[in-house]
């Protein structure tokens, strides 16, 4: 039977994970463990979610008022794409990819949009979250309940404090212990599963079920147990990011959204919190020396900040042959890792580790039962991930340097991505080209980036209807929510004083 379980690794991933299984397994007589090393200092930058973080921690119980004041939480309605296109053709250019669905108003202003020949931008044509991005409004007011918003909304945080704040919740609510410890070895039984953990010095922790939270080490999955690992670094080509956080002014203008600015053989993000930006400049060694990379990081920051010296992160990007093997499951960046355009390490986690929780095994027959699901089901993720981070680069007109040149590359892009791709090019994304519950990325997600990004359909559409009174009908909204909602900077503040309203 199953009774002890040991999540290996105390970053953001092992802390998601103990809240997830803590909450699922709750007087369920299963000991959980939360061991961390006391000399291993966690990645810490991944600092973007997604609308999902949401119901994760709502469905934790944790006061969004608290989380907010105590991770330095900035709201986070879309990610900004500067300069992914031509600037010969465009000009300075940048699109959003919006976290409000872009068919609040109804399909109309899509097909709209498509058949008045996609003149204007397409998120602000079809949604009323543009505006306000540009504005930096809050997605909500201080009167707004607690996970509601009147925009759709994601959370920017200090990495390193969410994993702490995680922590204290899963000891005090979940029962999940907390041991201070380095693992060295581990011993398998006869039929290869893990019996126990070694520590420094010497003694074996009896354990019936491993989580590998260990990072890009992959200490049990990869380095004890031999799963093998799936390189992905022919198509997509980004290998280090070099990241600094600089100060900001307690009255500088907080940006609601992540800032991506593509360079020459990558792109830089750009993330506000209450009190400093992190900012990563991610590239391709081959296409960029570290040399050219840390002026470059240096002249996007005006120059102010020579005297910090940024950490070089190398990036293997790729993902396990399998996530579960034995009694052994890896999440976080030990199962796999792509660069951080769409906020997918913590996506990815988060959804890996809920999916063990629907199904947590009893006993190693059940095991055999669900192992073979959940392999299947985040490789499936995986490949999705790939597909979509991929897609910014291959259809982007960007012909400038070496690096967008080769990105352009057919034989880089899967089979599916290469039908999508073509379909695409005559035929509008429809609901059906999703058909798996397993697309973390769907048809509004395409949407944003293919339409933001110029890729629309030759197979011109009809004109439609007069649709003048849905789009008078938005335009309306956004006034009002002009007047609605307040500047983000000014929200953040009235939590910290008041707090949001209990649902």
């Amino acid at each position: 039977m199953i009774k002890k379980i040991a999540i290996v690794g105390g970053g953001t991933a092992g802390w998601l994970t103990a809240n997830h299984l803590g909450h699922a397994l709750l007087n369920s007589g299963i000991e959980i463990t939360l061991i961390e090393s006391p000399n291993i200092a966690s990645i810490g930058v991944g600092e973007g979610t997604v609308p999902s973080m949401r119901n994760s921690l709502q469905k934790f119980g944790i006061s969004e008022s608290d989380f907010i004041n105590e991770c330095d939480v900035t709201f986070k309605q879309s990610i900004k794409f500067v300069n992914w296109l031509d600037k010969h053709k465009h000009g300075a250019n940048f699109y959003h990819h919006l976290f409000d669905h872009p068919h609040i108003f109804g399909e109309q202003l899509t097909l709209q949009w498509l058949a008045d020949g996609n003149g204007n931008d397409y998120a602000e044509f079809v949604s009323k979250q543009h505006v306000c991005c540009e504005n930096n409004l809050a997605p909500k007011t201080i009167a707004t309940p607690q996970y509601a918003g009147i925009n759709g909304y994601a959370y920017h945080f200090d990495a390193k404090k969410f994993a702490s704040f995680l922590g204290s919740h899963a000891t005090q609510h979940f029962s999940v212990k907390h041991l201070f410890t380095e693992i060295k070895d581990i011993t398998c039984d006869q039929q290869g599963f893990i019996t126990h953990l070694i520590d420094s010095e010497g003694n074996a922790l009896e354990f019936d079920f491993i989580i590998d939270c260990s990072g890009f080490s992959a200490a049990f999955i990869g380095q004890k147990l031999g799963v093998g690992f799936v390189d992905k670094s022919d198509s997509l080509l980004t290998d280090t990011a070099i990241t600094l956080q600089v100060p900001t002014q307690s009255d500088d203008e907080i940006p609601p959204y992540t800032i991506a600015t593509a360079h020459q053989a990558g792109w830089i993000w750009d993330i506000a919190l209450t009190e400093r930006r992190g900012v990563g400049f991610v590239y391709s060694s081959k296409y960029m020396s570290d040399e050219q990379a840390h002026e470059k990081l240096h002249r996007y920051l005006g120059n102010k900040f020579e005297h910090l010296t940024p950490r070089k992160i190398p990036m293997k990007v790729g993902h396990r042959e399998k996530m579960w093997h034995k009694n052994c499951v890896a999440i976080g960046l030990s199962q796999g890792f792509v660069e951080p355009l769409e906020a997918t390490a913590i996506l990815i986690a988060d959804f890996s580790a809920g999916l063990l929780a629907k199904r947590f095994p009893r006993s190693r027959d059940d095991i055999k039962l669900v192992a073979d699901d959940y392999n299947q089901h985040v490789n499936y993720v995986w490949q999705q991930t790939f597909d979509f981070i991929k897609m910014h680069y291959c259809i982007s007109d960007r012909t400038d340097s070496a690096f967008w040149r080769d990105n352009k590359k057919t034989e880089q892009l899967s089979e599916k991505l290469k039908n999508n791709l073509a379909r695409w090019q005559r035929f509008t994304p429809v609901r059906e080209d999703f058909a798996s519950k397993f697309d973390l990325f769907d048809l509004e997600n395409y949407l944003y980036v293919l339409f933001g990004m110029h890729y629309v359909p030759v197979k011109q559409q009809s004109k439609q209807n007069d649709n003048q009174h849905v789009a008078e009908f938005k335009q309306q909204r956004v006034k009002q929510l002009l007047n609605e909602l307040p500047k983000h900077r000014e929200l953040l503040d009235k939590i910290k004083k008041f707090g949001l309203q209990k649902n």
